[in-house]
């Protein structure tokens, strides 16, 4: 432990408190301010912008160096070198797997990836219009109700089940939420697919035929999926946590990290950029739209460039912008109007000095709704895919909770209500 202090005075006539500071391997130290609350005081830090709510070995960033590593591996060596279900392992147990321990991981996950009848039966009972993040909160309900009594949350053999079950089944749930919202018969996974395969299968397959999956396509789900695996303590992920700490049912924990990643201001961004180009419409109206972006009285932004995290570049957003060239390519479609626009927007933020000295390059969100529009996958269900790429990180995360020592989460608060007083006779 380092032997680092803080020195807080609170007033002059009080004794200055010491607090320890804590190092982690790389990163900012952190003053610990665990006993402040024995001296009546607490920390105001709205958005939790400055604190650390726990301990975590799973993923670092560094948003000034655009830096993402997992478990110490970077993200683009692990785009290029790795797959979506390796890298589950490697943020479940903290290791890369060997050989056999990869196709030991693949084969429990394969041995989970059907849903029961349940699950049909309470999907069936939603409008096809129904918003399909709602769908899947309920669906994640399911899961809870079935296996909440064969989950014991203090077992560590029952914990990395659940987690095997939960990655396994989200792609599962996802495409029967897809076709419930066409009106179409769900299809079953099929055992020789990969993962990205057997996603797509049930997305736009056909109830008792073979498999025709695009090998090109597979591949950019695959890579959509590991990069939105883990983002360390996002708004979502933290949720998880808070839920898990209570020691509810790990179903329950994933369902309130997809309701918190379905707002907008979490979840929404590659949605948000598919609503950008069809508002400019027309190659002809870019130059107009890009002054507006410039404009700081117009409230119009251009969505999908920039990071609040990442404030260098996005490392994702390289790895997903070759992956983008590949699929517009395989699929002939360099030449539709929208995505012409969204070319033409990227040359200018690569290249116009005023995104160069704000930094304002495209993100990974930029090019995950180009080819999610591309593959053909509605809008409505790119948060749910983000939402399947991101659960093994959540469930890692409620994992590495559960085996450690954890308290329940209990933010604290600037009260500026009214004083104490009576009720009027």
């Amino acid at each position: 432990m380092s032997e680092k202090k803080a020195r807080l005075n609170l007033a002059d006539n009080q004794e200055a408190i010491e607090l320890p500071v804590l190092e982690g391997t790389i990163g900012p130290d952190v003053v610990d301010v665990r006993k402040l609350v024995a001296k009546g005081v607490f920390t105001f830090d709205p958005g939790f912008m400055s604190t650390a709510s726990t301990e975590s070995a799973i993923t670092y960033i560094d948003g000034g160096a655009g830096m993402l590593l997992h478990r110490g591996y970077p993200i683009d060596q692990l785009a290029e070198h790795s797959d979506h279900l390796e890298t589950c392992y490697l943020l479940l147990n903290g290791e890369l797997p060997t050989d056999e321990q990869k196709a030991a991981f693949v084969e429990d996950i394969k041995a989970e990836i059907a849903v029961s009848d349940s699950s049909a039966a309470v999907l069936d009972g939603f409008p096809a219009d129904s918003h399909p993040m709602a769908v899947m909160v309920s669906l994640l309900g399911t899961l809870a109700a079935e296996f909440h009594e064969s989950t014991n949350i203090e077992d560590e053999a029952d914990r990395y089940k659940a987690a095997i079950r939960v990655i396994a089944k989200i792609p599962t749930l996802s495409a029967m939420t897809y076709k419930h919202s066409v009106g179409e018969a769900y299809v079953k996974p099929e055992p020789g697919l990969s993962y990205a395969e057997n996603f797509l299968h049930m997305m736009y397959g056909t109830a008792g035929e073979a498999p025709k999956v695009n090998p090109v396509l597979a591949k950019a789900m695959d890579v959509i999926f590991l990069l939105h695996a883990d983002h360390e303590q996002n708004a979502s992920t933290s949720t998880v946590r808070l839920a898990g700490s209570t020691g509810a049912n790990p179903y329950a924990c994933i369902a309130s990290g997809i309701s918190a990643l379905w707002g907008p201001a979490h979840g929404g961004a590659n949605e948000a950029v598919l609503t950008m180009l069809n508002e400019i419409g027309d190659e002809s109206r870019i130059e107009e739209f890009i002054a507006k972006a410039k404009d700081k009285n117009d409230p119009f932004r251009l969505m999908g460039f920039g990071h609040r995290v990442y404030k260098n570049f996005d490392p994702r957003s390289r790895v997903m912008r070759k992956i983008c060239d590949e699929v517009l390519a395989d699929l002939g479609v360099e030449n539709d109007p929208l995505f012409k626009i969204a070319r033409r927007l990227e040359k200018i933020a690569l290249e116009d000095q005023y995104f160069i000295d704000r930094k304002l390059y495209p993100n990974v969100d930029f090019y995950s709704g180009i080819i999610l529009k591309a593959i053909g996958i509605p809008t409505s269900m790119f948060t749910v895919i983000f939402a399947l790429g991101r659960t093994p990180g959540w469930i890692a995360h409620w994992n590495e909770m559960l085996s450690n020592p954890y308290k329940i989460g209990r933010p604290r608060q600037l009260y500026t209500g009214s004083v104490k007083r009576d009720y009027p006779a």
